[in-house]
């Protein structure tokens, strides 16, 4: 559907270039709700506009639905462009059109008959909802109606692809949440691909088959939305991956823990799909002669599976906690060492197997 193939963008002022991107290489397949995060200045809204040609790559090819626009005449992108919709941060709405004026402009544009534009623009504010707003101003409208306007424009045409750069960063969050309960809807009843970029891991928690992450200018990690909140690879996807599912035990903790001086260790038990439902810890508890502390546990759904962790500190015996953690690994759940420093080690179960075997 869309593919970025060695996709570069330089930025040339004369003294300075900036290269926004380097070399990309990404596919966002037929059907995806693909997301892109990353923090400022990662080159998300350069990427997602090579994809309409507000912004052309410097080198590398941006082929949409089998064809390169960067190859075509005039007249052909503006007909391609009607099958890429957009959604911008700040609405870029008309404040002297109304609401149907607003949704009604790429119809004229495109020099659609009037009868066909009335239907299509009510059709279209009767989707999202903004029917009995059709002669109201921008002005007269909150943050989240002035996005579904914008909504609204980008479908008017029938794409069969929406972008969406930023689309919920200037609202509230409950605001944010109904406008991606209206973006999936458009995903699966309109069958339109999105593209959307953001730097906020909750919109991609939400709403994402897929995702990659972005820091300067390039691609350091993509996958599934599960795979990658449950095995982030780089530190910056960890760090966005953290400010939807906590997963750290406050200094304060450790300082008492250290105090106490009970030759503790602490563990990150992590919990996917049906292991959610196990009663692992007192089951462990009930086996092993271990304290047990849980220290800090949730759980969310990503892509309607479950997925959580639990902070627990493991006090006795150096020997019975290597035996807990082998029944506990041995469920098939991971288990990762915490140290007062905030790193983690994943615990190798070769190796606790080997200590019991040579202990």
């Amino acid at each position: 559907m869309i593919e970025f193939h060695q996709v570069s963008k330089v930025f040339d002022s004369g003294e300075n270039k900036v290269a926004a991107l380097k070399n990309i290489n990404l596919t966002v397949e037929k059907g995806d709700i693909f997301g892109v995060i990353g923090f400022s200045g990662a080159g998300k809204s350069t990427l997602i506009r090579t994809v309409n040609l507000l912004e052309y790559p410097t080198s590398g090819d941006v082929i949409v639905e089998g064809k390169n626009l960067a190859n075509m005449s005039e007249k052909e992108i503006r007909e391609a462009k009607k099958n890429i919709g957009m959604i911008f941060q700040h609405f870029n709405l008309l404040n002297s059109k109304t609401v149907f004026d607003n949704v009604a402009m790429p119809l004229i544009l495109s020099k659609n008959k009037k009868k066909d534009i009335e239907a299509r623009v009510h059709e279209i504010l009767r989707f999202v909802g903004l029917e009995d707003k059709a002669k109201n101003y921008p002005d007269q409208l909150s943050g989240g109606q002035k996005q579904r306007v914008g909504i609204a424009r980008a479908l008017a045409t029938n794409p069969s692809i929406l972008l969406c750069d930023e689309a919920t960063s200037a609202l509230d969050p409950q605001t944010t949440k109904s406008i991606l309960d209206l973006l999936k809807r458009i995903n699966e009843e309109y069958k339109i691909t999105i593209l959307i970029i953001t730097h906020e891991m909750e919109v991609i928690k939400q709403i994402c088959n897929r995702v990659a992450v972005m820091e300067n200018g390039q691609i350091i990690e993509t996958g599934s939305v599960f795979d990658i909140f449950a095995h982030p690879k780089t530190d910056t996807t960890r760090n966005f991956v953290k400010s939807v599912v906590r997963d750290e035990v406050p200094k304060s903790v450790y300082k008492i823990l250290k105090e106490n001086a009970n030759n503790s260790r602490i563990f990150k038990i992590e919990f996917f799909g049906t292991d959610s439902g196990q009663p692992i810890v007192s089951n462990t508890a009930k086996t092993y002669n271990v304290e047990i502390n849980v220290l800090f546990g949730n759980i969310t759904e990503l892509q309607e599976i479950p997925f959580g962790n639990l902070i627990v500190e493991l006090g006795g015996d150096h020997h019975e906690i290597e035996r807990a953690l082998r029944f506990i690994i041995n469920q098939d759940i991971e288990v990762r060492e915490v140290f007062e420093d905030g790193s983690q080690h994943r615990v190798d179960f070769e190796r606790l197997v080997g200590n019991a075997l040579h202990g």
